[in-house]
């Protein structure tokens, strides 16, 4: 099955490109089933790229998905387009007030990994998304800041500054558990790393209910599961496009910031030849495995959602 789509929105065309299914709305409503409800919080400043990676890897899957694209109410995004935000994009106060339910939210990165939660200006609305997450959405998957976030919301764990970026493609060893998100994951699985921050191994196993599923020695903890709370929590980026962390490191050098070659990434670790895409595989399969728990366990009736 596809993932549903407004036929105008850039994703459209760029997954059709690629081969994935994607199906208008029209086309949709004429199928005699319930297509699982996925909210993507998009707090990224290249909002169309993320759009792009997040509908690329949950429409991979054989069920029918609609993608609801949301964002803070009074937060003003610089880097989109105002006629794209108004078209595509329904602010988190309007979601609130309609009383609507979700089985899955993604709450994607923030480039504010330098500031205080508390400095963040829509802290206190995020707060509230996360609060609301827990009687309106079925499963919720945060990535990166978003995960930290929720980290930091639910459980306290801080974040940590690093005395350098944690940037490259990095292997990580897989925990051998019986997690479902974990289904059909080789034993070690690379993923690409771009943050200033972390979250320690064993400040993440003090809290309650938090179980590692991925990490590596040299970036520490990937993947986190709430299976209680039916959380996840992604500090790494499996949706990266092949060429992402090459757009961040010649941006960086096109400023002057100083920025070490991503590490495992450029063949030979030579920024003048194509990097090689080495998380797709695994991308797929954790989407997926998400996707697929989620409608074992949705109810069909959104409206019996209940609190874990």
């Amino acid at each position: 099955m596809p993932i549903k789509l407004p036929e105008n929105l850039p994703a459209y065309d760029v997954l059709s490109r690629e081969g994935v299914m994607v199906m208008s709305d029209d086309r949709a409503g004429r199928q005699d089933i319930r297509p699982l409800r996925i909210g993507l919080l998009n707090l990224m400043p290249k909002k169309i790229q993320t759009e792009n990676q997040f509908a690329r890897l949950i429409g991979a899957t054989p069920l029918q998905i609609e993608l609801s694209l949301i964002r803070m109410s009074e937060h003003q995004t610089k880097n989109t387009a105002a006629e794209h935000m108004e078209e595509f994009y329904r602010p988190f106060s309007d979601i609130e007030a309609s009383g609507e339910k979700f089985d899955g939210l993604i709450i994607t990165g923030a480039p504010i990994e330098h500031l205080p939660y508390e400095d963040v200006t829509y802290w206190e609305e995020l707060r509230r998304v996360f609060d609301w997450t827990r009687d309106n959405v079925y499963s919720t998957f945060g990535v990166c800041w978003g995960a930290m976030a929720m980290a930091y919301h639910f459980h306290g764990v801080q974040k940590h500054d690093l005395p350098h970026k944690a940037f490259g493609c990095f292997a990580h060893p897989v925990a051998r558990s019986a997690s479902h998100i974990l289904r059909g994951l080789s034993d070690e699985v690379y993923v690409p790393v771009s943050r200033w921050t972390e979250l320690r191994e064993d400040e993440i196993r003090a809290a309650e209910g938090l179980d590692v599923l991925i990490s590596s020695p040299e970036t520490g903890p990937c993947l986190l599961e709430e299976a209680a709370q039916r959380r996840l929590y992604v500090f790494n980026h499996f949706e990266y496009d092949n060429d992402t962390l090459k757009q961040e490191y010649d941006r960086d050098v096109a400023n002057g910031t100083p920025i070490n070659v991503p590490q495992n990434y450029y063949p030979q670790n030579d920024p003048a030849q194509v990097p090689k895409n080495l998380w797709r595989g695994a991308a797929h399969l954790i989407y997926g495995n998400w996707i697929n728990d989620i409608y074992q366990g949705t109810p069909y009736n959104l409206a019996e959602l209940t609190r874990p």
